[in-house]
């Protein structure tokens, strides 16, 4: 079964970088790897995915100019560079496989343990 395993989150000040990173054990379809983020009680929305066969990606709006997606198919390993974050940032980050193109993102129906990112000072 296919496993994906996020890591690298952490604390960091208002206007900080952090490098999330997700393992994927396995190169199936779907090819899209998806990042998204959610808040306790709160929806989880899509925040950025990126093909690893294409490396086409998607952002969603509120992220566009600040995080940089990007996968090493070698590693297995998909990035999310994030910068300039701000506490809006604050929540679980989640990577999941699906659809991905640049118009937008899928969902998924499973999920990890996620990786907590604080932006706090």
């Amino acid at each position: 079964q296919r496993q994906l395993v996020e890591s690298g989150g952490g604390l960091v000040q208002p206007g900080g970088s952090l490098r999330l990173s997700c393992s994927d054990s396995g190169s199936t379809l779907p090819y899209g790897i998806g990042w998204f983020r959610q808040l306790p009680g709160k929806e989880r929305l899509g925040v950025s995915c990126i093909n690893r066969a294409s490396r086409l990606t998607y952002y969603a709006d509120a992220v566009k100019g600040r995080f940089t997606i990007s996968v090493d198919n070698a590693k297995n390993t998909v990035y999310l560079q994030m910068n300039d974050l701000d506490a809006e940032d604050t929540a679980v980050y989640y990577c999941a496989a699906v659809p991905c193109d640049p118009q937008g993102m899928g969902t998924s129906q499973s999920w990890g343990q996620g990786t907590q990112v604080t932006v706090s000072a």
